[in-house]
């Protein structure tokens, strides 16, 4: 399958992932406050499918905002 393919929805996840660009996309000229809430969610929930592991390559400050520095629990 070519790049082109799965782009036009060839792969299971990609209806998702294209949803998520298009909500990311309608966030841009929208409230920093409210761009940032939603980056925060995607960071922690990509975390969570990575089992914890994407918080390594995270900067402090970003984890921080994110809900996932050391200090807070990754798994509710």
């Amino acid at each position: 399958m070519t790049a082109p393919d799965q782009a036009a929805g060839g792969v299971a996840g990609d209806d998702d992932a294209a949803e998520l660009v298009a909500q990311l996309r309608e966030l841009a000229g929208a409230d920093p406050a409210d761009v940032r809430q939603v980056v925060a969610e995607v960071l922690a929930a990509l975390d969570r499918v990575a089992g914890g592991a994407l918080r390594e390559h995270l900067p402090e400050a970003i984890r921080a905002d994110a809900g996932l520095d050391r200090a807070s629990p990754a798994h509710p």
